[in-house]
């Protein structure tokens, strides 16, 4: 007989042996698809945040010119109080943006939905056969 051969009733073994394979397969598949999702995301996260890095720098430069005219047009009428105003005003404008960017974060926007659901079904599977196994006699 073959080393490697497993006999028909290989018994409880040979299941182990089988279902520690399906799962180590399993685990296989699902990493392979975390890469590609990461992968897809990374270059995809990359370009916005070049994109966004651009935008912000020429946001700057409106802001500091029109800040800049501002100041100019108010400074006779109020002095160093207009300075005072555009900080708080700018203060005001950052807290709103860090809120709304701290809501996108604890919402679970970012991740990996697709993996996760999968992971998710692949867990409840093993639990069910685990269940299943237990039951019968």
């Amino acid at each position: 007989m073959n080393a490697s051969a497993v006999p028909p009733g290989g018994g409880l073994a040979s299941t182990a042996g089988a279902a520690m394979t399906s799962v180590l397969k399993l685990i296989g598949v699902r990493l392979s698809m975390a890469v590609l999702e990461l992968g897809a995301a990374r270059n995809a996260v990359l370009r916005v945040l070049l994109l966004a890095a651009l935008a912000v720098l020429a946001a700057a430069f409106a802001l500091l010119s029109v800040s800049a005219m501002i100041v100019t047009l108010a400074w006779d009428a109020l002095g160093w109080r207009i300075l005072l105003m555009l900080c708080l005003a700018y203060l005001v404008l950052a807290v709103a943006m860090l809120l709304k960017a701290r809501n996108i974060i604890l919402s679970g926007q970012i991740g990996l939905p697709m993996t996760l659901a999968e992971l998710q079904k692949d867990r409840e599977a093993l639990v069910d056969a685990q269940t299943e196994t237990e039951q019968s006699p």
